[in-house]
């Protein structure tokens, strides 16, 4: 550990830590309650959110994208809003408008609901680009430019999106400069049958999401995501994330790799990850973990090359660890 990280630890009380650590623990199991049988997908959205990114969850309809969001700005402390993307919606519906106020005989900004600390863009793709454009700077910059003047976000700040397979009707294709704004990009699936019958006879999920409580305020929430960013990484670590890296640069089936600012995400999150799983410091299956959740909505592969999701399994495979 570098001595600054050492240093920057060492500030905090390993009673305070261990108190976060139950917060944090809390709040996952809270959302567990709530989306049965996808523990592996929560823990991949509570690190998105402790690497201080954004989460994409894509997957048909009805198989609890919502739900999960919901329950996750639930168990987070702070200010939420849930913006349902539509054809028609418009990028101030998103960022807000100036209006003109007579008393003050000037404009005032009124705020849009990108002003939270979480925000549910749900369906986001059923948004034209133009629509969907509007949430890049506020992802990537944590403001919105509105009339020459620049607003900043609450802290954190964290969106959720969630999105329809691109083959269904009335779907538009996010951009690449979009997805790339997004940390992880996960999938649901169906639920094993035994845990679907709990979902037959168990209470409706929106009475159980009303009886969901607050288990991190906004300065825990920025704590953790502070002892995050410190968690040592050794160097054999960081060998084997450059070398997935440059796996993706230099596979055949690949039309462009990762880039540097993918590689700087894949530490983050692979930070993020051992923090949810209790650990200290990072493993390398800490980033065998996280890395098809960052790398496969990333990565575009030439013509009959096969999916994205199969290479990256065989990058996987193929590069070892030293």
């Amino acid at each position: 550990m570098t001595e600054h990280a050492s240093t920057a630890m060492s500030t905090v009380e390993p009673d305070r830590i261990e108190q976060l650590d139950q917060h944090l623990g809390n709040a996952i199991d809270a959302v567990n309650q709530v989306v049965l049988d996808k523990r592996d997908q929560i823990h991949l959205a509570f690190s998105a959110l402790l690497a201080g990114g954004h989460l994409l969850v894509e997957d048909l309809p009805g198989v609890g994208k919502t739900t999960l969001a919901h329950a996750m700005a639930e168990v987070i402390g702070g200010q939420w809003h849930r913006i349902q993307f539509t054809s028609d919606l418009l990028p101030a519906d998103i960022l807000g408008v100036s209006i003109w106020s007579r008393q003050q005989e000037q404009f005032e900004f009124r705020p849009g609901p990108v002003f939270a600390n979480v925000v549910l863009a749900d369906e986001i793709n059923r948004a034209t680009p133009r629509t969907q454009s509007a949430l890049l700077e506020a992802m990537a910059e944590g403001q919105v430019s509105i009339d020459s003047q620049t607003h900043q976000l609450p802290r954190p700040f964290f969106v959720i999106g969630t999105q329809n397979p691109l083959d269904l009707a009335g779907t538009y294709a996010l951009p690449d400069s979009q997805l790339d704004r997004f940390l992880l990009k996960i999938s649901l699936g169906y639920p094993d049958p035994s845990f679907e019958r709990a979902l037959l006879v168990e209470p409706d999920r929106r009475e159980l999401l009303n009886q969901v409580t607050t288990q991190l305020n906004v300065d825990e929430l920025i704590e953790l995501i502070h002892l995050t960013n410190q968690l040592h990484i050794s160097d054999p670590v960081l060998d084997y994330i450059q070398a997935l890296v440059q796996a993706t640069r230099t596979h055949p089936a690949i039309q462009a790799g990762l880039s540097p600012r993918a590689a700087i995400a894949l530490v983050r999150v692979s930070r993020a990850f051992a923090k949810v799983s209790g650990m200290a410091y990072v493993l390398p299956d800490h980033v065998k973990h996280v890395f098809p959740a960052l790398a496969s909505h990333r990565l575009q592969c030439k013509p009959n090359a096969g999916q994205s999701d199969d290479v990256v399994g065989q990058i996987l495979v193929n590069t070892p660890i030293d």
